[in-house]
């Protein structure tokens, strides 16, 4: 049995806006928070212990990370090395400097020859000793598409058609890493991808204009035991046989990934004819982020409004976001100070007034100002523009047409009359 520990997108340094600085560490409290995350995936990693650890790419938000933070990532990955249980680093759209032309940095990792550390930069097979045998690592890295787009091949090309051609051309270059395994061994694909079945986050708009999705079918393929995803941060199983797995991020980045839970795949490797993989999501618990929204606009006492809207919710140690909506005369008469102590506990907090307009009023149309619509036709074209009122519409009429004529009545069951032609009974 091989067992494996499967985490991605660590993004060591991110979200550093929602934290402050810890005048005990001199760092910030955001990065002591992803710091924290990757200690205990380590730590887990340790205890077992684990054959071989899959990263599935995106180490730092930037391939030119600050050394404290290049400093943090490498102190924690070591304690690997020095207890030899290999290490296969996927390079990530986040990794790869100048999308993808100038380097990676991951890559120092290969120049140091640092034992049990692999860099898959590359569409190739590693072939991995573990304590538990030989393992089969295909890495796929995050491809652009400018790789293709200055070749004569895609001249006069749509992006989708070319999209299209990568995806044929993958499909090809994976067949030949198939038949070059092994099937006696263990076999595992890891892939910076955006797949077509995941459900997308922050990522999608990331990467909107410089990546391209893959169909799931792409990477399911029965050579492969197992399918370790990086990129998209929100833990998924998009096939079950193979399984096919983002594990999502071990932090959260910011409020897009609010209801996201947080955590790494523990995948064993069972020989049972063919290789088999049991696989859990162990869940880490991350940093609570928690958005809060009042509409304080109507009330008589906003301030008040705003702190019974947040003594209902849990803020203790939270990275918290008040967005309240109220009209700018109310501006005045609000005292921040006792909602800003009512969010003393959280983590860190934003407050974020929306002003609401008592003057943008919504238009109906044809109701304009030199409209000549009488009473009636036009009580018609308003009905026909207020949903809410639509199962009081007959009623309405009615009773309005009884008001301006008693011995009228307004056919209901006709098209809306036009202006002065009103049909009566």
């Amino acid at each position: 049995m091989l067992r494996i520990l499967h985490l991605a997108d660590i993004h060591l340094g991110g979200g550093l806006l929602h934290g402050r600085l810890n005048p005990l560490t001199g760092r910030n409290t955001r990065l002591e928070d992803f710091i924290t995350a990757l200690n205990r995936c380590i730590d887990q990693a340790l205890s077992e212990p684990v054959d071989l650890v899959l990263f599935g790419g995106d180490a730092f938000p930037t391939a030119t990370p600050e050394p404290a933070h290049q400093e943090e990532f490498a102190r924690q990955f070591m304690r690997l090395a020095q207890a030899q249980i290999p290490v296969v680093f996927l390079v990530g759209n986040h990794d790869q400097y100048n999308r993808g032309g100038g380097g990676a940095s991951l890559n120092i990792y290969t120049a140091l020859e640092v034992p049990g550390f692999i860099v898959g930069s590359t569409l190739t097979t590693h072939r991995i000793s573990t304590r538990a045998g030989v393992v089969q690592v295909v890495t796929l890295p995050w491809l652009h598409r400018s790789a293709f787009l200055t070749k004569e091949a895609t001249r006069g090309l749509t992006l989708e058609e070319v999209d299209q051609l990568m995806v044929e051309r993958l499909r090809v270059i994976l067949e030949g890493e198939a038949r070059k395994l092994d099937p006696e061994l263990p076999t595992i694909l890891m892939a910076h991808v955006m797949v077509e079945t995941a459900t997308w986050g922050v990522e999608r708009n990331l990467a909107v204009g410089r990546g391209f999705t893959v169909p799931v079918d792409l990477l399911a393929r029965p050579e492969f035991s197992y399918v370790a995803l990086g990129h998209v941060h929100r833990h998924q199983f998009l096939h079950l046989d193979p399984p096919v797995v983002y594990s999502g991020s071990i932090e959260r980045v910011d409020f897009s990934e609010e209801k996201e839970e947080k955590g790494f795949m523990r995948v064993d490797l069972v020989k049972e004819g063919s290789y088999r993989a049991e696989c859990r999501f162990v869940p880490l618990p991350a940093r609570p982020f928690c958005t809060v929204k009042i509409d304080a606009s109507t009330s008589e006492h906003p301030q008040e409004t705003i702190l019974a809207a947040l003594r209902r919710v849990k803020v203790t140690d939270a990275v918290v976001r008040v967005i309240y909506q109220i009209h700018a005369h109310q501006n005045d008469s609000l005292d921040l100070a006792p909602i800003r102590q009512a969010l003393e506990p959280a983590f860190s907090y934003q407050l974020v007034p929306q002003m609401t307009s008592q003057l943008a009023q919504p238009r109906i149309p044809t109701l304009g100002e030199s409209a000549t619509l009488d009473p009636m036709a036009a009580l018609h074209q308003y009905l026909d523009n207020q949903d809410h009122l639509k199962a009081l519409k007959d009623d309405l009429l009615k009773a309005a047409c009884t008001l301006m004529d008693d011995s009228t009545d307004l056919t209901l069951d006709q098209q809306p009359p036009r202006p002065g032609q009103l049909r009566l009974l």
